[in-house]
């Protein structure tokens, strides 16, 4: 892999020798953006085309020395700099519902290249926090609420955009679950919930070799994380051996500059604010050791020679290519996910549906997620009308937003079938914006879900009440995480949850629903019956606790059925597996089975494992993920898969010894197409 951590630490010497000839002064200098964030904020309010990271944001670098400045781009969904060319991927919760870490390397590749057509040299998109509770406005730009997922993810994504010769920066390190008390928020939890749930994926992507972590706002027992002695110097740089450099979140993101520079943070970004000047006379009236700086100086000026004689030549025509479109038009097709199809609905037949409708304020928007520091700025999106007029050019198809519920009904009468597109946007969900406007900076209108995990009131009723007049209905949903569905599901005849699905989105939606694409995707979070049986989450708070269990592993912990289950979604077509077989070596457990596409159409299947804890002597969850694969098939073909776990991944942390331990007894092993026990097959293996 280029610039892996053993070529990055090959220049260690050279890195030296330059740390060596610097200047105090030079040595800090590479330690802080160089962005003046009052004309940007100024930008944005004239609305200008120089949004956020329009250009990207230099920090550090010395030309006498051949240092490039670290050039930083944002993500997680596209590069967001530019106006009007980049590739709009779907966010991260679609790409996460595809369970294709092939793909998604894929996607890591594009995405580097077209960082690398803008000029810069770092994609800070590999976002992996883990949602303790939906209702987090950026859970959009995550894969989904299971750690071994996240860091499988993660790492497919930094593969990609590191084999370009691009800087992976992982973020935000690390309990950052929040947004509207996100400044400000307190959170605390035991050392075996850090240890097992929410450290886990970034230590994954660390020893995948990320070159760079992004610390967050918000404090973890008492001390804000971008000063975190303990999280970034003792576990990141000392326990997991992190070679790369650490940079604050954005302008707030460092508060001290004693305390950050000796809690280990790196680079403050994307302004000086605390370090420079301040951070040289700190240096010289003894409140920080010179060799704090020395180590920063060297991990900086490491990371950035070796990525500046590994990366790729590209030309700006990469940006946006049709070759990058067509990967996002690609990854929507796999991840949008169909949860119910009554007597088959779906797909509609183009020669039965001759008048389609279409209602709800999203069937003719632009619905590609947030308009916070994860905007990406494509040359065009397909709506989800216009994907359905694409896909059925000779169907009549109207469109209306809904407002008035009887003219709805009598359009639903007079349709053969009917498309709801209901859910969220922007508007809903996303980047908080701090209520000081003096440090508005994005432009965001979102934050958390406060209100409730479900639909609006109106989606609600226009469902309840059109729905049963035209039983030839499907409803969309856009959405960044999980959405609520009691209330309306008997309604309609069909669902399926697009997320938010990129510049393509709308094509994609057309061809699963007139059946050109079999959907394949599979749900990475639970639906639960109520909301209730899930984390409780107090969005404006100065202080939050997390628990051990969240998502599947406290429903299946607490006996609770859900509406959905984990890693749940449906096909066109039907599949069988069987003939499970589990062996093991010194390192690794390994299932092997068949399986079959039962069914008439073409498809594709997530398989997933995951390993049972019921002998342990411990609490431990009912069972948890620990590997999955995507299986193409053609009508009636077999095939026989592997799937392989680390047995390290079973640990579990033992507080009082202050380490991971594994347990020596029978684990189950289940293998099949969801959470549900319905939907696996099992065995069982010592170890």
């Amino acid at each position: 892999m280029k610039c892996c951590k053993g070529i990055r630490l090959a220049y260690t010497e050279k890195a030296q020798k330059i740390v060596n000839a610097l200047s105090l002064e030079e040595k800090v200098s590479l330690m802080s953006g160089k962005i003046d964030f009052k004309e940007v904020r100024e930008a944005i309010r004239s609305k200008t085309n120089q949004h956020y990271n329009y250009i990207p944001y230099p920090a550090g670098g010395l030309p006498d020395y051949n240092v490039p400045p670290m050039l930083f781009c944002d993500g997680p969904r596209g590069v967001v700099c530019g106006t009007g060319k980049s590739t709009c991927f779907p966010v991260s919760m679609l790409r996460g519902a595809a369970f294709d870490t092939e793909l998604e390397e894929k996607i890591g590749h594009a995405i580097g290249r077209e960082v690398l057509g803008y000029k810069g040299n770092l994609f800070a998109g590999i976002c992996i926090n883990l949602p303790y509770n939906p209702g987090w406005g950026r859970s959009q730009e995550t894969y989904g609420e299971e750690s071994f997922h996240l860091g499988e993810m993660g790492s497919a994504l930094i593969r990609g955009v590191q084999e370009e010769g691009v800087i992976a920066c992982v973020k935000h390190f690390a309990f950052n679950q929040m947004e509207n008390s996100r400044f400000k928020v307190n959170v605390d939890c035991n050392k075996r919930t850090e240890r097992e749930v929410f450290l886990p994926h970034f230590k994954k992507c660390i020893d995948e070799g990320a070159a760079s972590v992004m610390s967050s706002y918000n404090l973890y027992k008492g001390t804000y994380l971008g000063h975190h002695d303990y999280l970034l110097n003792q576990v990141l740089k000392k326990e997991w051996e992190f070679d790369g450099f650490v940079m604050s979140d954005f302008v707030w993101g460092v508060r001290d500059t004693v305390e950050a520079a000796n809690g280990g943070q790196d680079m403050e970004m994307c302004c000086t604010t605390y370090y420079g000047e301040k951070l040289v006379n700190a240096v010289k009236a003894g409140k920080v050791q010179v060799d704090k700086i020395n180590e920063a100086a060297l991990r900086i000026i490491r990371t950035l020679i070796a990525f500046e004689e590994c990366h790729n030549e590209v030309s700006a025509g990469v940006i946006g290519c049709p070759e990058h479109n067509q990967l996002a038009l690609q990854s929507a097709r796999e991840g949008i996910t169909l949860l119910k199809n009554e007597d088959e609905t779906l797909p509609f037949s183009r020669q039965v549906v001759k008048k389609l409708l279409v209602l709800g304020k999203l069937g003719n928007k632009a619905v590609i997620g947030d308009r916070g520091s994860s905007e990406v700025y494509p040359e065009y999106i397909v709506t989800p009308l216009q994907g359905l007029i694409n896909a059925a050019p000779d169907t009549e198809v109207h469109y209306y937003e809904g407002m008035d519920l009887e003219h709805c009904k009598e359009l639903a009468k007079e349709a053969d079938a009917v498309v709801f597109a209901v859910g969220y946007d922007y508007n809903d969900e996303g980047e908080y914006v701090a209520e000081d406007q003096n440090d508005l900076y994005t432009g965001a209108v979102g934050g958390d879900r406060v209100l409730s995990l479900g639909l609006h009131k109106e989606d609600i009723q226009l469902l309840q009440e059109v729905g049963p007049q035209n039983r030839n209905s499907v409803v969309v949903m856009f959405g960044g995480n999980m959405i609520m569905m009691e209330d309306w599901i008997d309604d309609v005849s069909a669902a399926l949850m697009a997320y938010y699905p990129g510049m393509e989105g709308g094509t994609a939606i057309g061809e699963i629903i007139f059946g050109d694409v079999n959907p394949s995707g599979k749900l990475p979070y639970v639906v639960p019956v109520k909301e209730t049986d899930l984390p409780q989450i107090n969005w404006n708070t100065d202080y939050q606790y997390y628990e051990y269990y969240h998502g599947y592993t406290k429903l299946e912990k607490e006996e609770i059925k859900p509406r959905y289950p984990y890693g749940f979604g449906l096909s066109y077509t039907t599949f069988k597996i069987d003939s499970l077989k589990v062996r093991k070596d010194i390192n690794n457990i390994t299932v092997q089975f068949n399986i079959t596409n039962t069914g008439k159409r073409n498809g594709a299947e997530v398989v997933q494992l995951y390993i049972g804890f019921k002998n342990s002597i411990v609490d431990r969850p009912v069972k948890v993920l620990r590997g999955f694969k995507r299986v193409n098939l053609l009508t009636g073909e077999e095939k026989t898969v592997e799937i392989s776990c680390r047995i390290s991944e079973l640990s579990w942390y033992n507080e009082s010894k202050n380490q991971m331990e594994l347990e020596h007894m029978e684990y189950e092993i289940y293998v099949g197409t969801s959470s549900d026990i319905t939907d696996l097959i099992r065995d069982k293996i010592i170890i």
